[in-house]
Parts: C-alpha cells; structure tokens; sequence
C-alpha cells in the first residue's frame, strides 16, 4: 500500500537527509522523485533546502574531495568524474580539487606505490611498474603526477 507524505513532511525528511551528511542538488532532487513528488513541489523543497543553507554545492564538492582523497585515497580524475555525475559545476570542481594539498597528495602516490609494490612479489621490474601504472590510474592519477617516482623503483 503507497504512503502519502504532505509537502511538509517530506520537506521535515529532506532536512534531516541533508543534515545527516553533505548532499548535492543531484542527490536529493533524485530522492524527491523517487519520492513521487511533483516537479512544482520538487522545486519548492529544493528552493527552501538552498534557502535554509541545507543544500550547499560548494560545501557539498569540498566535502566530497576530501572524503575521497583523505579516505579513498582517490587521485584527481577520478574526483573530478564523480563530482561531474553530480552535476557539479566545473568551477566549483576546480575549487574544491585546489583544496588538496600538493604534499599529501605526493605523499599519497607514494604510499600507494610502495603498497601495491609490496603485493606484487616475484614479478620483475617490468611487470611491476605496468601494474602499479595500472592501478594509480584506475584510482585517478596521471602519469605526469606519478611517472618520476615509479621511476625511483
């Protein structure tokens, strides 16, 4: 049996949606729907979310780099790509990848590199830095970011 919710309600839910982590627009206009709200009272939620500082894109991309970057350990295309699904304008997603601080990032590599070169055990030097290649850009870096310290190998 369907559940109906008034504006009201569904506006209370939205707030405690946001407020429980960072959301982008792109998030919570797609929970309204899967909702089977209307598009005028989709827009009314949206307007009252941005106007009460629930729904904050900048804060929502800051958030979003540093909990891939920090935790995931992800390089910058692939933040980038993912802040893109969320329709993230390309400003904001520029502002918010400047917030990584070079070092760690470098840091990062580092540690990624010397981890995966940990696992690959009895493979030459070849076949080393092709699968470490590999795997630092499946997670979102470049080769100009990681080539001179797999170099150092």
């Amino acid at each position: 049996m369907a559940q109906y919710f008034s504006v009201a309600e569904i506006q209370s839910k939205m707030e405690h949606y946001c407020a429980y982590q960072e959301r982008s627009h792109f998030q919570v206009e797609k929970k309204l729907r899967e909702l089977g709200m209307i598009p005028e009272a989709i827009d009314m939620i949206m307007l009252h979310l941005i106007e009460e500082n629930f729904l904050n894109e900048e804060r929502f991309a800051k958030s979003y780099v540093r909990g891939k970057f920090y935790q995931k350990q992800w390089g910058k295309i692939k933040i980038k790509q993912g802040l893109r699904q969320h329709g993230i304008h390309h400003n904001l997603i520029e502002k918010a990848l400047a917030e990584i601080d070079f070092d760690d990032y470098i840091k990062t590599i580092e540690v990624l590199i010397n981890k995966k070169n940990k696992q690959l055990l009895g493979k030459n030097l070849y076949q080393k830095k092709q699968k470490i290649s590999r795997y630092l850009m499946q997670k979102g870096y470049t080769y100009t970011e990681f080539g001179d310290l797999l170099n150092d190998l």
